[in-house]
Formats: structure tokens, C-alpha cells, sequence
């Protein structure tokens, strides 16, 4: 090979395209010199035309394999870029739709808590009803869930949830259920049953008396269904 031809490979074998009609080539001396578009492209077809044909398409492949590199390398930059865009937008459509899903539980808490104070209020304007009534109609028989229906209608709402656990640990809301030994008896298991004669004649057959009964004893001797709760739960009778 020609000295010219030698250095002309090497030369052309190093230029490089680094951007849309910007070409870097090796000058003399081998420090690297930008050349602009029309410099680069006549000094690459000179240097070229003075290589044998085979080393011609040698320096070509090479130049279009660095193109390539250099383009893939460029799309692989702007993919990234979108990938990342789109992540932030993602991320910041996730971040509305949790702040809109939490709005959404305390308002849902809200409106839960307002009806929930509408059915205490009517449940209090109930009560206060029957009381000015003074009794209940009585049945041959009551239901479980007939005999909480009565006592939601004599127990304040905020006290039903202690007398309801009292009651559930004593008779499991039986009005006629009778403990075998000490003969205490009736929803809260007075002893004797017949000290709930002061609520009523009807106090054996009627879950209403007995309820009356028991609220106004947790009431004098306690302070409050939730008070004798709280004596229930450390001691396990009341």
C-alpha cells in the first residue's frame, strides 16, 4: 500500500458523523479537527478515491456502521425520554386519582356519621315518646330481636352498646332465662327476680320491665350502663 493510500484509509477509517451533516475527521498530526459539511465530504470522496477499491468499501462500511451506532444511540435517548415522560404523567395521574379516592372515604364518612346521627336522633325522639307513654304493648311472646328493638327504644344510644354486652354475657337476651343455682333472673339476671316488681307487675313475662329495671339499677348503682360495664369486665359480674 502507497504511503497516500495508507494514509488515506487510516484517515477516512476515522471520520465519524456525529450529527445530521456534521462530520469529525483526524487531521494531521492525528489531534482531531471539525470540518464542516461541504470540507467533510470533499476531503472523504479525495481520500477515498485514493484507495483501491476494496479498502473504498472497507472505510464506507465502517463510516455507515458508526451512522448506525450513532443513530440507535440517538433512539434509544429519545425513547428514554418518553418512557420517563410518560412515567411522570402516569405518576401524577395516580397521585389525582388517590387524592380523589380519598376525598371520596371521608366524604362517604361524612355522610355515614350524619345518618347515623339522624337514626340516634330519631331513636332518642322515640324513646322520649314512649316514655311519655309509660308502657309498651305487651305480647304473648318476644323474639330476640324483638326484645333489642324494645330496649334501642329505652336505652340511650349512647349507652345500648354496654347494656347490650351486659345483657349478652348474662341471659343472651332471654327475658326468661333462669340461672339454675342462684335463681337470679330475667334479661340482666336480677336477684331475686322479684326486685324488678318495682318496674312492674308484669316483670316475669314482659322484657320492657325488665329493661326499665335494669337500667335504672345500673344508673343508681353504678352511674351509667357503660359504668357497670367497666365494673363487669375487670370483676365478670356486676
Amino acid at each position: 500500500m502507497s504511503p497516500i493510500s495508507a494514509r488515506g484509509f487510516a484517515v477516512a477509517s476515522a471520520t465519524a458523523v456525529t450529527t445530521v451533516g456534521a462530520v469529525v475527521g483526524v487531521g494531521q498530526g492525528g489531534v482531531a479537527q471539525p470540518l464542516d459539511d461541504a470540507e467533510a465530504t470533499a476531503s472523504e470522496s479525495t481520500l477515498l478515491a485514493d484507495l483501491p477499491v476494496g479498502q473504498q468499501a472497507q472505510v464506507q462500511s465502517a463510516t455507515l456502521t458508526h451512522q448506525a451506532d450513532v443513530q440507535a444511540i440517538a433512539a434509544d435517548t429519545t425513547a428514554r425520554k418518553s418512557a420517563e415522560e410518560s412515567a411522570r404523567k402516569q405518576a401524577a395521574k395516580d397521585a389525582v386519582a388517590k387524592q380523589k379516592a380519598a376525598q371520596a372515604a371521608v366524604d362517604k364518612a361524612k355522610a355515614d356519621k350524619a345518618a347515623k346521627d339522624a337514626a340516634d336522633k330519631a331513636a332518642e325522639n322515640d324513646v322520649e315518646s314512649t316514655s311519655a307513654s309509660g308502657s309498651f304493648p305487651q305480647q304473648a311472646s318476644y323474639t330476640v330481636a324483638e326484645v333489642k328493638a324494645i330496649a334501642r327504644q329505652i336505652i340511650p344510644s349512647g349507652q345500648f352498646q354496654c347494656f347490650s354486652n351486659i345483657v349478652d354475657h348474662e341471659s343472651t337476651w332471654n327475658y326468661q332465662a333462669v340461672n339454675p343455682s342462684s335463681g337470679a333472673y330475667g334479661l340482666v339476671q336480677a336477684y331475686p327476680g322479684s326486685k324488678m316488681s318495682s318496674a312492674g307487675a308484669d316483670w316475669r313475662t314482659n322484657p320492657a320491665t325488665q329493661i326499665k329495671w335494669g337500667l335504672n339499677y345500673m344508673n343508681d348503682r353504678y352511674g351509667s350502663p357503660c359504668d357497670a360495664w367497666a365494673f363487669w369486665q375487670a370483676n365478670g359480674s356486676y
